[in-house]
C-alpha cells in the first residue's frame, strides 16, 4: 500500500484493519523496511489493527535528497497515525525506529498511547557521546565521517556495503540467532539499496551526529514505555539498557531477552509477539 506525505511516496503494510483492538504502528531500523516486521504483522493483525511503514528514504518509500532527521521521521509517523490509522495508536520501534517512536510521542502526545522500544539506538557516535568511546574509536569515527563527506569516496563505500555477501556478514554480527539470517532477509535489505537515491540517504544519515538522544526524549514522554533488549546485541550494550530503565520512570518494564541480538522482532518472534500482545492489552 502507498500514500503521499509531503509530496513523497510512502509504502506501508497493514493487517487486521477491521479489528477493534488498539492500533499499533511498527517502525523499522536503519537500512531496513516494513518487511522487517513480516513475522509480527500477521500475528498482531489477528487481534489489532496493525501497520508497518517504510520511513522516508528506506524500503519502498521515496528517497529524496533531503535532510534526514528524527524530527522528520517522527513527523512522518504522526501524519501516518492521523491520516491512515485515524485514531490514537501504540508505536513500537527497533534500533533507530525506537528513537523515531519516542520522537512521535513527544511531537503528538495525544496520538501515541504507548511506546515499546526494541534494542533502541544509543547513538554512541553522537557528538555528545563520543567522549565515552575509546580514543581509537572516537577518532576513527570522526575520520570516517569526514571521508564519507567526500562524495566519490562515500559512493564507493556505500556500493561496497550494498552487496548481498556483505549484508549477510553484517547480519551475522547483529543477529545472535544466525539461523534467522535467510536468503529472503538478505534480499529484503539488498533490494532497496539498489534504488536511485539510496546512496544519498546513507551518506546523509551516517554524517548525522546531532539530533535527539534517548536521554533527551524519555523525560518528555507522557505515555508508558516498555524496553525490550536482546542481551547479545553487539552494538547496543544491554548494560546501558538496564541503566536507562533505572534512570527513567517513564520505562514501566525492562525485559531482557537472553541469546537474542539487535533485531528481536525478526530473530525471536516467538518471544516478542506475546510481549507485543501483552503490551497492547495493557
Amino acid at each position: 500500500m502507498e500514500y503521499l506525505w509531503q509530496g513523497q511516496r510512502i509504502r506501508y503494510q497493514a493487517a487486521g484493519e477491521e479489528r477493534v483492538g488498539m492500533p499499533v504502528v511498527m517502525v523499522h531500523g536503519f537500512g531496513a523496511s516494513s518487511d522487517h516486521w513480516r513475522r509480527n504483522l500477521p500475528v498482531l493483525g489477528g487481534q489489532h489493527p496493525t501497520y508497518a511503514l517504510d520511513l522516508l528514504g528506506f524500503g519502498g518509500s521515496a528517497k529524496p535528497a533531503v535532510a534526514y532527521t528524527f524530527e522528520l521521521w517522527g513527523a512522518q509517523v504522526v501524519d501516518f497515525i492521523e491520516r491512515v490509522v485515524q485514531r490514537p495508536a501504540a508505536v513500537v520501534g527497533n534500533s533507530i525506529g525506537g528513537i523515531v517512536a519516542l520522537q512521535a510521542a513527544v511531537l503528538a502526545p495525544a496520538k501515541v498511547t504507548r511506546v515499546m522500544l526494541l534494542n533502541p539506538s544509543l547513538r554512541l557516535l553522537h557528538r555528545r557521546k563520543r567522549h565515552l568511546l575509546p580514543w581509537y574509536r572516537r577518532w576513527g569515527a570522526v575520520a570516517l565521517q569526514q571521508l564519507l563527506g567526500w562524495e566519490p569516496f562515500g559512493r564507493w563505500f556505500f556500493h561496497q556495503l550494498a552487496q548481498p555477501q556483505v549484508i549477510r556478514r553484517i547480519l551475522q554480527q547483529a543477529y545472535a540467532r544466525t539461523d534467522a539470517i535467510t536468503d529472503e532477509l538478505v534480499e529484503l535489505l539488498y533490494r532497496p539499496a539498489q534504488d536511485p537515491g539510496a546512496v544519498g540517504v546513507f551518506l546523509a544519515f551516517v554524517r548525522y551526529s546531532d539530533g535527539p538522544l534517548l536521554e533527551d526524549l524519555l523525560p518528555q514522554v507522557g505515555c508508558p514505555v516498555w524496553l525490550v533488549w536482546g542481551e547479545a546485541d553487539p552494538w547496543e550494550p544491554v548494560t546501558q539498557g538496564r541503566a536507562l530503565a533505572q534512570q527513567f520512570p517513564q520505562i514501566q518494564r525492562f525485559i531482557p531477552l537472553p541469546q537474542v541480538g539487535h533485531c528481536p522482532q525478526d530473530e525471536a518472534p516467538e518471544l516478542v509477539n506475546p510481549l507485543l500482545l501483552e503490551w497492547l492489552r495493557g
